[in-house]
């Protein structure tokens, strides 16, 4: 792929004309892909693809044009000659660029990362036996994927990567079930058999009658996989330069000074990684830039064009400026001793449906989903209903924060839209106190985003926010504050100005409008779908 890559580059040079500049980037797989359902192999295949994308730039004007091809080198370096004649024609009604910013200096690099994987066919065959005779529902990914870049300066960036990604979820029925994963970049058979094994044990659990809890403050464990669904909550914008100089970031109140807990440690590590190590307009990534350090905000993620608006150093973002590697340090417990040291309180397995009932604040509000358990004694007591919590980033990562795991997990994305995605995460998993930590009532801690603890009241029209309380009122009792929990919940699906769209009772496909990833069956609350 890289010298069939290094051809249509050589093309697209000598198609240039004077003046004339072009970037290209490749994006490339070849997968196997493999759905299972009720413990059976649903739809088996293989995709592969390659996208070319090109940009034609003649001073500050640029247009991209970006092709499918064919892996027949004449035909596929015709259609870069007509793209670029096509850009050409296309440029001179085309405004100037003022954010417009290309690398200063060459910077090659070359990472291959290519072992050889088991045949797919022996893979899904040992996962059929592991699961069997259990419901299994999942997907699973294997391939190489490739990326990379050219351009008309002689810069030339590849990246190629062989991993798997198997998701799956043991039901039980309706919503109850165990969701699981494993990925990497050698198969582990002994790695998977223990993950499977404690599906297993789960899945006998979570047939118990549930428990269903009062609204209220309780103490949690959060799993890696619970961690993930709040570290993809706070990539999007957190750490952006762009939402920072604007101050539209969720850490606004870091920003301002305010620190999470100081074992808290955050970076960008592209070095340990799947992601490739330089963007779509060839800037290099650097190995690692930290972004928090000891609790405190000390750096952030800057694209290019963000580096030219805001006068910044850029450090090789993409676009979004969303992490594609995190990584979070992890601490001194032992994730085997993390329900002894819950002792009494919620084991959160997954989340799902995360988003920001205050932003400015970091409120997070979402959804506890499948394994969720109620923990007495440091031992699994019963399966809990879905529950609705709401907390801010500044307790469940500061002030509440008491203990992480020292082993962290590496988390592939799941992603398939358009083709596999390059970013992982590596995160512990967080052992949250019900330790009470009252604030005052602030214009940005409304009552009104409490979920099902204190009563709504209608603010006037044109306001949004509520009138002053009168005197005679009764104090909020102090078991009503969300803000004084280390983890909050708010009964059975809560109350939220955003209330999560319920699904007809159709087969939906695909099913990620609902919040439904490719490894679950369609369930949303107590409903099951297919």
């Amino acid at each position: 792929m890289e010298p069939y890559f290094e051809s249509l580059a050589a093309v697209a040079q000598q198609a240039l004309a004077a003046g004339e500049r072009f970037t290209a980037t490749l994006d490339a797989e070849e997968t196997d892909f493999v759905r299972f359902n009720r413990g059976k192999v649903r739809q088996p295949g293989t995709v592969a693809q390659r996208y070319l994308s090109l940009r034609l730039i003649a001073g500050a004007r640029h247009g991209e044009h970006t092709l499918s091809l064919t892996g027949d080198l004449a035909a596929d370096g015709q259609a870069v000659r007509d793209a670029l004649a096509g850009l050409r024609t296309a440029l001179p009604e085309l405004a100037d660029d003022p954010l417009l910013l290309l690398p200063s200096e060459v910077r090659c690099s070359r990472s291959v990362r290519d072992a050889p994987l088991p045949p797919s066919e022996a893979v899904i065959d040992e996962i059929l036996a592991a699961a069997a005779p259990h419901d299994l529902v999942g997907i699973y990914a294997a391939g190489p994927v490739w990326r990379g870049f050219a351009n008309s300066e002689g810069q030339r960036n590849w990246h190629a990567t062989t991993a798997f990604n198997l998701q799956w979820s043991l039901y039980h029925r309706t919503d109850k079930a165990v969701k699981t994963g494993c990925a990497g970049f050698a198969w582990d058979s002994a790695g998977f058999e223990r993950k499977m094994a404690t599906a297993r044990e789960q899945l006998a659990l979570i047939g118990r009658p549930s428990r269903a809890l009062a609204p209220g403050t309780y103490r949690a464990y959060l799993s890696p996989s619970a961690m993930e669904e709040i570290a993809a909550l706070l990539c999007w914008g957190g750490f952006s330069g762009r939402a920072l100089a604007t101050r539209q970031s969720p850490l606004l109140k870091m920003q301002d000074g305010q620190t999470l807990d100081p074992r808290v440690e955050l970076a960008e590590d592209t070095a340990a990684g799947v992601a490739p190590a330089f963007q779509a307009e060839g800037f290099a990534r650097p190995p690692r830039v930290p972004l928090v350090t000891g609790g405190a905000l000390v750096g952030s993620l800057v694209s290019p064009r963000t580096a030219r608006e805001f006068a910044l150093a850029e450090n090789g973002a993409n676009a979004a400026e969303m992490p594609e590697s995190l990584t979070m340090a992890g601490g001194d417990l032992p994730a085997a001793d993390a329900l002894a040291a819950l002792d009494t309180g919620l084991a959160i397995g997954n989340l799902h449906y995360l988003n920001y009932s205050d932003r400015p604040a970091a409120r997070i509000t979402g959804m506890t989903r499948f394994a969720t358990f109620w923990v007495e004694g440091g031992e699994i007591v019963a399966p809990v209903d879905v529950l609705r919590f709401d907390d801010t980033l500044y307790r469940l990562l500061g002030s509440n924060l008491e203990a992480l795991t020292a082993e962290t997990e590496f988390i592939l994305d799941a992603g398939t839209y358009r083709s596999r995605q390059l970013a992982s995460v590596r995160l512990p998993g967080a052992l949250v106190a019900e330790r009470p930590a009252p604030l005052p009532l602030t214009r940005s801690d409304p009552p009104w985003e409490f979920l099902g603890v204190i009563p709504r009241r209608k603010a006037p029209r044109g306001s949004r926010f509520l009138p002053e309380r009168p005197a005679d009122s009764p104090p909020f009792p102090a078991d009503s504050w969300l803000a004084s929990a280390g983890m909050t919940l708010s009964g059975d699906g809560g109350r939220h100005r955003q209330r999560p769209r319920q699904p007809t009772a159709r087969a939906c496909s695909p099913c990620q409008p609902f919040g439904i990833d490719a490894s679950s069956r369609c369930v949303y609350g107590s409903r099951g779908l297919r």
